[in-house]
């Protein structure tokens, strides 16, 4: 019945996406590193990096800084309500035995039903923040969008590849420092908070 704090922790953090936006310089993100595979360039194959964009951007990492903030709160919040709910765990265990077994049954199943409880809200806010994460991916998209048009233009590509998805190549028409470069110059920060809980389907 316990959780530990740990667990709460990790929860929250994968949650948030919290490796999001690590912070490497945008240039380490268009240069795959020379090997073997690299071979000669194909004229009108381009590739980007979609992953690399979110992460490299301001945007991208002002994005992932404050879903990090958002979680914190919301952890502080449900931390308030686990700690006199673990005493309250902590308590019973130790008294329990002396109980009668009629009471001893009957705390432990309000004990238990406030657990499941706190652990429902502890699933919502994980899914509130994965449906925030998701809409504030797809607004840095769409700011993205024309950016990635312009430069597919630009390098008269014909083909444009998930560079993540290649398993080697000649990378001089990687897009994604075009368009890293131009999304920091058009947007540095999103406003946003945590998406609401969704509704429970009806019965």
């Amino acid at each position: 019945m316990n959780m530990p704090r740990s667990l709460l922790v990790a929860t929250l953090a994968a949650a948030a996406g919290l490796t999001l936006a690590p912070a490497t310089p945008a240039h380490a993100a268009t240069t795959p590193a020379t090997n073997e595979l690299e071979g000669n360039p194909v004229p009108g194959v381009c590739m980007l990096s979609r992953e690399a964009v979110f992460a490299q951007s301001k945007v991208g990492q002002a994005a992932s800084e404050r879903l990090k903030q958002l979680a914190t709160q919301q952890q502080s919040l449900l931390d308030s309500q686990r700690k006199p709910l673990e005493a309250e765990i902590q308590a019973f265990r130790q008294k329990a035995a002396t109980l009668p077994e009629a009471q001893r049954q009957q705390q432990g199943q309000a004990l238990q039903q406030r657990m499941q409880g706190f652990q429902a809200q502890v699933n919502q806010l994980d899914e509130r923040i994965q449906l925030t994460r998701g809409k504030v991916m797809q607004q840095i998209g769409e700011q993205a969008q024309p950016l990635v048009a312009s430069s597919y233009n630009s390098h008269h590509c014909g083909l444009l590849l998930n560079r993540d998805a290649v398993l080697g190549g000649n990378a001089t028409n990687d897009l994604t420092s075009d368009v890293v470069r131009g999304l920091d110059a058009k947007v540095t920060a999103l406003n946003f908070n945590l998406e609401p809980a969704p509704a429970a389907p009806a019965k």
